[in-house]
C-alpha cells in the first residue's frame, strides 16, 4: 500500500476515533436517535419523519448486538466515507499530499465532527451531497456516461435517506443552466440518471402516496413548531462557522473557479452553491442543513492553495494552514461537544452568552443546548419503568404510553426487561400501536406540565406514582412516571378512538 493510503487510512482512523472522544460518557443516546432505531422492529419504505435508509443502518446496528458503540459507529464511519471521497476527488484533480492533508484536516476539524456524532439522516446526507459531485465531476473530466448513472444513485439513495437531497438536484440544475457545462443537460443519460434516481426512489413514493403523503404532515409540522424559529439571516450568518477553522480553504475553492485556469470548467459548482443556498434560505431551513454541500468544494481549495503557495514560494505558510484548523477546533471543542458534564458546560456557555449557543427550537435561551438536555435522563427513565413493571401481573398485558418519542424509545432501547416496548401518539409511533391484546394495565410516563388527570385515574382499580425524572439538566427533568393496575374498562377502545384523532389531527 502506497504512502497516499497510508495516510489516507490515517485520517479514517483519527476520524472515527475522533468521534468517540467528543463525547463524555456521562452522556446517554440523543431523543432522535431513539425514534430511528425503534424504526428496526417497523422496517418499511418510508416513516412520517424520514424516509428509510437510516432504518436500514438501524437494522445493521441490530444484528451487531443494539449497543451504543455501534450507534456511534456508522455516523462516524460514514463521515470517514465523505472523507475518503474527498481525497479520491483530489486525486483526480491533481492534487499533491499537502492538497490532500489539508483538505483532510480541514474536514475532520470541522462542524462535520459535531453532525458525525448523532446516528441521524445527516452524516448520510453530508456522504450522498458529495457523492453526487464526485460522480458528476468524474463525468466531466472522463466523458463516460456511466458516472451520469452513478448520479443517479447518489440522488435515489440521497432522497431514500432525506428529502432535502432535492434542493441539491435543483440548484445542480440552475448551476450547470448558469454556465457553459449547461451542454450536460443536452445529453440523454444525464436524463437515465435522473431516470435511475426515480426509480430508486419509487419504493418511497410509492408509499408516500399510499399513506396519504405523510412527508406533508412532518413538513407542516416543522414549519408550525420549529422552523417558525428559524431566521433566514441567521442561516447565511451561520454558514461560515461550520468551517471556521477552515473558511480560507473553503474561499479559495470558490475563487479557483474564476481564477485557475484548469479549474474553470468547474464554475457550475459556484453558481450551484449559490441556488442551493438561496433556495434553503427562502424555505427558513435550518442552519446545518446547508452542511452537505461545502465537502467537495475544500477539493477544490486545497489544490489551489497547493498551486498558490508553491508557485508564490510560501511553503513556508503550509504548515500554518494545518496549525490554524485544528487549533481553532480544539478552542471551539468545550463550547460545541458534550465532552463535560453539564455543571461544567453551564459554567462555560454562562462566559459567553452573546453565542447563543444555547437557543433551542422555542427560540428561548436555556443553560446547555438542546441536543446535549437530549442526551440526558434517559436510563433513569427505563430504570423507574422497569421498576414500575415488575409491579405488575404478568399474566395480564401491560402498555407503557408515552407522551413523545424521546420517552418511548429510550424506554425501548434501555430496558432491561426483555419485550418491553412503550408506545406514545407522537410521530412514527401512531402507526406501530397494537391493540390486538386487551390492556389490563398501564404506564403512563407524562410530562411534567401535563400531569396525571383523575378521569385516567378513574378508569383503574389500583393507581400509584413511581417517580420522575429527577436530572435537573435532562430536557425531560419532572417527567411522571405513573402505574395503574386494574382497568375498570375497555382501554383499547379508548386508545383506538385516541389514535385515530391524532392521526386526523396529523392530517390537518
Amino acid at each position: 500500500m502506497g504512502k497516499r493510503n497510508w495516510l489516507l487510512l490515517g485520517f479514517v482512523l483519527l476520524k472515527i476515533i475522533l468521534q468517540y472522544l467528543l463525547i463524555s460518557p456521562y452522556y446517554e443516546l440523543q431523543r432522535d436517535e431513539f425514534l430511528h432505531l425503534d424504526q428496526v422492529h417497523h422496517l418499511a419504505w418510508g416513516y412520517i419523519s424520514v424516509p428509510p435508509v437510516t432504518s436500514w443502518f438501524s437494522y445493521l446496528i441490530y444484528l451487531l448486538g443494539y449497543t451504543e458503540f455501534w450507534v456511534k459507529f456508522f455516523p462516524a464511519l460514514l463521515g470517514a466515507l465523505t472523507i475518503v471521497l474527498v481525497w479520491k476527488m483530489i486525486e483526480s484533480l491533481g492534487g499533491g499530499i499537502y492538497a490532500l492533508c489539508l483538505a483532510a484536516t480541514a474536514l475532520t476539524f470541522s462542524a462535520l465532527a459535531r453532525l458525525n456524532l448523532l446516528f441521524q439522516p445527516n452524516s448520510f446526507d453530508i456522504l450522498a451531497w458529495t457523492f453526487i459531485f464526485y460522480t458528476l465531476i468524474k463525468h466531466i473530466q472522463t466523458g463516460k456516461n456511466a458516472w451520469l448513472y452513478w448520479m443517479g444513485v447518489g440522488f435515489g439513495f440521497g432522497f431514500l435517506n432525506k428529502y432535502t437531497v432535492a434542493f441539491l438536484g435543483i440548484g445542480l440544475v440552475l448551476g450547470l443552466l448558469a454556465s457553459p457545462e449547461r451542454k450536460r443537460l443536452q445529453n440523454p443519460h444525464f436524463y437515465g440518471g435522473i431516470g435511475l434516481a426515480l426509480l430508486i426512489a419509487l419504493p418511497n413514493i410509492i408509499w408516500q402516496i399510499v399513506n396519504d403523503f405523510p412527508v406533508i404532515w412532518h413538513m407542516r409540522m416543522l414549519s408550525k413548531y420549529q422552523l417558525v424559529n428559524v431566521s433566514r439571516v441567521d442561516f447565511l450568518v451561520e454558514q461560515p462557522l461550520f468551517f471556521i477553522g477552515s473558511i480560507f480553504v473553503l474561499i479559495a475553492g470558490i475563487i479557483s473557479f474564476f481564477s485557475y485556469p484548469p479549474f474553470k470548467k468547474y464554475r457550475f459548482l459556484f453558481f450551484t452553491l449559490v441556488f442551493t443556498l438561496a433556495i434553503l434560505t427562502y424555505l427558513q431551513a435550518k442552519a446545518y442543513y446547508a452542511i452537505s454541500i461545502y465537502p467537495i468544494y475544500f477539493a477544490f481549495g486545497s489544490v489551489y492553495l497547493s498551486q498558490v503557495l508553491d508557485k508564490g514560494k510560501l511553503r513556508y505558510l503550509k504548515p500554518i494552514t494545518f496549525i490554524i484548523p485544528v487549533a481553532l477546533f480544539i478552542l471551539m471543542v468545550p463550547l460545541v461537544f458534550p465532552i463535560q458534564r453539564p455543571e461544567k458546560l453551564k459554567e462555560v456557555f454562562a462566559r459567553h452568552p452573546d453565542l447563543q449557543l444555547t437557543r433551542w427550537e422555542d427560540g428561548e435561551i436555556h443553560d446547555i443546548p438542546q441536543d446535549f438536555a437530549d442526551m440526558i435522563g434517559w436510563k433513569e427513565l427505563a430504570k423507574k419503568v422497569d421498576q414500575a413493571y415488575a409491579m405488575t401481573p404478568k399474566d395480564e398485558y401491560t402498555v407503557i404510553i408515552c407522551d413523545n418519542y424521546g420517552l418511548a424509545g429510550a424506554i425501548n432501547f434501555y430496558t432491561k426487561t426483555k419485550g418491553l416496548q412503550a408506545i406514545t401518539m407522537n410521530a412514527d409511533y401512531v402507526n406501530w400501536i397494537d391493540l390486538s391484546r386487551e390492556i389490563k394495565n398501564v404506564i403512563l410516563v407524562r410530562e411534567a406540565r401535563d400531569g396525571i388527570s383523575e378521569r385516567e385515574i378513574s378508569l383503574f382499580e389500583k393507581s400509584e406514582r413511581i417517580g420522575t425524572i429527577t436530572d435537573p439538566n435532562s430536557r425531560e427533568s419532572g417527567t411522571i412516571i405513573h402505574l395503574l393496575l386494574g382497568a375498570k374498562t375497555d382501554i383499547n377502545s379508548i386508545l383506538a378512538g385516541e389514535i385515530e384523532e391524532k392521526r386526523a389531527e396529523l392530517r390537518e
